[in-house]
């Protein structure tokens, strides 16, 4: 008996209830030892540490002021007319009210009279939910008492945080809710019964629970950051690669039971069976997003761990929870479509089968087509625009964005939140003529010197935060300052901080996904033992990724009339997309493997996509379905990464799994299998 026999009998025995009651047990100990995840409402991290402008945020703590950044008041009248006297007024003691100050500093009017600015410092410590709550406070103090027709509006870079954290307020009950529906609802769907569904969603949404509870603990231990953005993408992610895997269990279980009158030998045989292929295509998803931990992003850098450390929570609660839990239930769970021994053998029949068959019929003109088709789709990476400025991250309306858009229109946009320069005291002279020359500049002034001698100027540039303009100048400004002699000179602020997100990002992209396609290429390598069989896999999987980048990207744009897409949208859409992809894969190709040895190539892959389809069919749409609600929140870069994830995953689906790789196969024949010895298995006659 081996391992995989011995691991089936123990989860299947009639004492596995004893299982059940110890995962539960050490479960609810680690939710009450780790606590609650209090980061869960801070945006992401991405800022890395040795970026230019995050050494000019370790240099500023040396000014007096340096602990605080400011939000920026904008009061406009609401029928767009001049400023009164009485209004400027208002506006500077609703300021100093915000500040917690007996009288405010100075407000500055726009040159058309139609807007004042005035500032209420925000402490930099502040951050997550804390933010939100400091910001929305200065909005009611702003607002209370204003003359009739008088607006105020907070926006800057503190509001800009404050509103992003604000998004995931909620979000962990809101994704776990619409989750569990959407999962509830697709699992009654397939297996049409009113008592099974209930089974898998339990083990799977407990799994969920222990996964936040790890990934609490192991922010604690490493110092990464549990963000709201990190705690909902791997919510989802185990939601539904435990939906995935609890499904083929199940469906490998229910066809052992037309096999077996016993149900715990139908179900020991069923995870002796599908527990290899489960295992397999966790560890080849986990192993993809341990490579992030070699990311620029510190955010990237936390999804890499705390997905990887969620998916292996999840693969050990359907490996040892739901077997034990189906063991406990018996063959009635089922009801009322209770399968029994009759030896039945369905991979002769149903809709996959004739799907299967008729792809392997004509193999080459269905290769070609489908590849068209993926090709077609993958044409829309031609004009994708990579790079979502910041006014645009909210699909709902954010103040800090209608506050900004009203500023703009009476104001110099980059004045909003200038840009920061910091040298030597020694240097002013050099630094501020290199400032004058520079394109795009429209204003500066030194707001400082610190205690080491360092100056500080503001620079106002001429363009949309967060903007290609913003970028460019930006860029300008840092090869100007370098020319100063002895300077040091760094360039920082919100636009700096921005591009050097971007810089990193590409890096990310350049340095992660080739090492993704070798670790998985690894991973098909020891699974199948098949080089040409690993390669096109591989090279399969990552044609439908871009085809799902490309078709994602013209359904944002022109469906959803988004501008561009997320810096982070095409790395962990093409990570999603290639991993989760090759999880079904595995799924195929383990059980082509075992009916090749049997029936050859050809008809071994078409039995196993009669065995697999409707499994696979299932799992994609539950996999696509639970990522298409991360558009529930309001920030773009989820609702995109939902998008791009949801089409992926059924192109991978209903194209690739069924149609592009049984025709490949069909093709190739048994050398797909070299050097294995399935490559000496002849046809099925």
């Amino acid at each position: 008996m081996n391992a995989w026999d011995r691991y089936a009998s123990l989860v299947t025995a009639r004492k596995s209830w004893v299982l059940l009651l110890v995962v539960a047990a050490a479960s609810l100990g680690l939710i009450g030892a780790v606590g609650k995840n209090e980061a869960a409402g801070q945006a992401p991290v991405s800022l890395p540490t040795s970026a230019q402008s995050a050494r000019v945020e370790q240099a500023l703590a040396e000014f007096p002021d340096g602990g605080s950044y400011a939000a920026i008041v904008v009061a406009t009248r609401a029928d767009n007319g001049d400023l009164t006297d009485d209004d400027r007024a208002a506006t500077a003691s609703a300021t100093a009210r915000a500040a917690g100050q007996p009288s405010a500093g100075p407000i500055i009017t726009s040159p058309d009279r139609k807007a004042a600015i005035g500032q209420v410092p925000v402490s930099a410590e502040l951050t997550g939910f804390a933010l939100t709550d400091r910001v929305e406070d200065i909005r009611a103090v702003a607002a209370d008492g204003l003359p009739a027709g008088l607006t105020l509006q907070v926006t800057g870079g503190p509001a800009f945080g404050a509103d992003i954290a604000d998004s995931f307020s909620g979000a962990n009950v809101l994704l776990l809710v619409a989750t569990a529906v959407v999962v509830a609802v697709l699992l009654i769907a397939t297996y049409r019964s009113p008592v099974l569904w209930l089974v898998p969603l339990a083990v799977v949404g407990a799994a969920d629970r222990v996964a936040t509870g790890v990934g609490t603990g192991l922010a604690d231990l490493t110092g990464l950051t549990f963000d709201g953005s990190t705690s909902g993408i791997t919510s989802v992610l185990v939601f539904g690669a435990g939906t995935n895997y609890a499904l083929l269990l199940v469906s490998r279980y229910r066809d052992e039971l037309h096999r077996e009158s016993d149900h715990r030998a139908a179900l020991r045989q069923a995870v002796r069976r599908a527990g290899p292929a489960i295992l397999a295509s966790n560890v080849t998803v986990v192993a993809a997003l341990l490579v992030l931990l070699l990311a620029a992003l510190p955010s990237t850098r936390s999804l890499g761990t705390m997905a990887s450390a969620g998916l292996l929570v999840a693969v050990v609660f359907v490996l040892l929870v739901l077997p034990a839990a189906l063991a406990l239930c018996g063959r009635n769970v089922f009801w009322p479509l209770v399968p029994h021994a009759d030896d039945r053998d369905t991979m002769n029949e149903g809709i996959w089968h004739t799907v299967a068959a008729g792809v392997v019929r004509r193999p080459a003109v269905v290769a070609v087509c489908a590849m068209a088709v993926l090709a077609g789709c993958a044409a829309g990476l031609l004009t994708v625009r990579v790079g979502l400025p910041q006014i645009e991250q909210f699909r709902v309306r954010a103040e800090s964005v209608a506050g900004f858009d009203t500023f703009a229109q009476h104001f110099p946009p980059g004045a909003s939140d200038p840009a920061i320069v910091l040298a030597t005291s020694g240097s002013a002279t050099g630094i501020e003529e290199a400032l004058r020359r520079t394109e795009g500049v429209v204003q500066t002034w030194r707001t400082g010197t610190s205690p080491t001698g360092l100056a500080r100027w503001a620079v106002v540039i001429d363009a949309p935060p967060a903007s290609a303009r913003a970028f460019d100048t930006t860029e300008a400004l840092r090869a100007s300052v370098d020319q100063v002699p002895g300077a040091g000179a760094l360039v920082g602020g919100t636009d700096a901080q921005a591009l050097d997100i971007q810089s990193a990002a590409s890096r990310d992209r350049a340095v992660i996904i080739p090492l993704v396609l070798v670790v998985v290429l690894l991973v098909l390598l020891v699974l199948l033992r098949a080089v040409p069989g690993s390669v096109l896999l591989v090279a399969v999987t990552v044609f439908s990724a871009l085809a799902a980048l490309g078709l994602g990207s013209w359904i944002s744009e022109y469906v959803f009339r988004f501008s561009a897409l997320d810096i982070s949208v095409p790395l962990f859409a093409f990570l999603f997309l290639v991993a989760l992809g090759v999880d079904y894969t595995i799924f195929l190709v383990t059980r082509a493997r075992e009916e090749t040895v049997r029936h050859g190539t050809t008809q071994g892959m078409v039995r196993a996509v009669s065995a697999t389809g409707a499994v696979i069919t299932s799992a994609g749409i539950v996999l696509a379905a639970v990522f298409c609600v991360l558009g529930v929140l309001p920030l773009i870069t989820l609702t995109q990464i939902g998008i791009v994830v949801g089409l992926g995953i059924l192109l991978d689906t209903f194209v690739v799994r069924t149609v592009v790789i049984p025709a490949l196969f069909s093709l190739i024949g048994r050398g797909i299998w070299w050097p294995s010895v399935l490559w000496r298995v002849e046809e099925d006659s």
